[in-house]
């Protein structure tokens, strides 16, 4: 039986996600909530979400965990950050000048609309344009719609990591990928069909 941790840091809808992954996985796969390195060290996979403010997600992950080692086991087995578990694999946040874990190269930064017409939070769903063929999305249609909660976006120069754009005021990444690492600003775990099943290709992928 493979185990897949859910990081507990104190923040964030955990277990709502907790609930979404079981409800994919099956009999095979365990589903834990922890905060504990050993046990996420044992872990076949690892899901980060989150909601809330970049300084105080940080300033919680370096309560509970050593940055370092921290850093080091993102690297090591399939990793999924949700929402703000995507913004902290930045280099820097603009949300209250937050230095994050510099994971992906790049930075986070306010929605911004041309117009000045949006409101914020993005709360609801949109479309997402996949622009990177990938397991990941099997049985995902281009443009499908995930539900959003957020009011700052992830931007970077490496264009291989990105996997997907969304619009809502302006043009902005809403995935990346490379290597063992997932990471979404939409909340799959709100987005019915289509985020349960990007859940399970998570799930049965093989890094």
């Amino acid at each position: 039986m493979s185990k897949i941790s859910v990081i507990d840091y104190g923040m964030g809808n955990i277990h709502s996600v907790a609930k979404a992954l079981q409800k994919v996985c099956g009999k095979e796969h365990k589903v834990v909530i922890s905060n504990s390195i050993k046990e996420i060290k044992s872990s076949d996979k690892i899901v980060f979400p989150g909601q809330g403010a970049a300084r105080l997600c940080m300033d919680n992950l370096r309560n509970k965990f050593n940055l370092v080692e921290f850093r080091e086991l993102i690297s090591q087995k399939p990793f999924l950050g949700i929402c703000m578990g995507l913004q902290i694999l930045m280099t820097f946040s603009e949300e209250d000048n937050t230095e994050c874990l510099d994971i992906f190269n790049g930075r986070v930064e306010q929605i911004q609309s041309s117009n000045g017409q949006i409101k914020l939070p993005h709360m609801g769903w949109s479309k997402v344009n996949f622009t990177k063929d990938h397991s990941l999305r099997d049985q995902i249609g281009n443009d499908s719609f995930f539900y959003f909660v957020h009011s700052y976006y992830v931007s970077t120069p490496s264009r291989e990591d990105i996997m997907s754009f969304t619009e809502y005021g302006c043009k902005f990444i809403s995935s990346l990928q490379k290597d063992n690492i997932l990471a979404v600003q939409f909340h799959p775990e709100k987005s019915s069909t289509a985020g349960l099943k990007l859940l399970s290709n998570f799930i049965n992928w093989r890094v």
